[in-house]
């Protein structure tokens, strides 16, 4: 009998060489870096974070999105980013951009948590105290609990220094 075999999902041929030649550890440059620096300051970290600008070619800059619903989002702010992207990188000016969904690599994990020491560590107030333990008094299981406790100190002491910080 015959295997049949699921119609696979199109892909794009650029993003399949991409993963290939990553998977044999052959480098490729599939992205112009100048292009980066310009389009992070243009549409600033949450979009850059879910965009790549690939290339300019015939003075359109074609840029990799996450999604679908990204895609459209940016397709609305098209005018406004190409004015941004113009003044930051005037040496080859855009008139249009095409935007592709492709695939986006997970921004690098940047640390924001602050190491303190034991004297600079602030303590939790009596009432945030009393918060937590009303808020896991529900919660039967012991080793989930003491997580949850361990990440809602952790929380309220990171807002206390932001505050702190603000507050400066």
């Amino acid at each position: 009998m015959r295997r049949r075999f699921k119609s696979a999902k199109l892909q794009r041929i650029d993003d399949i060489l991409e993963k290939t030649l990553k998977k044999y550890h052959i480098p490729l440059k599939t992205e112009d870096r100048h292009l980066q620096d310009p389009w992070l300051q243009a549409v600033g970290v949450r979009i850059a974070a879910q965009t790549k600008p690939d290339c300019i070619n015939k003075a359109v800059l074609f840029v990799k999105v996450a999604n679908s619903a990204w895609l459209q989002q940016l397709h609305f702010m098209k005018r406004e980013i190409i004015e941004k992207f113009n003044d930051l990188h005037p040496t080859e000016p855009v008139k249009d951009i095409f935007f592709a969904i492709g695939e986006i690599a997970a921004p690098a994990a940047v640390k924001t948590d602050q190491v303190y020491s034991a004297d600079e560590m602030p303590a939790l107030k009596a009432r945030d105290k009393k918060m937590i333990e009303k808020s896991l008094s529900a919660i039967a299981d012991e080793e989930l609990r003491d997580i949850l406790k361990r990440a809602m100190t952790k929380e309220i002491i990171r807002r206390r220094m932001m505050e702190k910080q603000q507050a400066r």
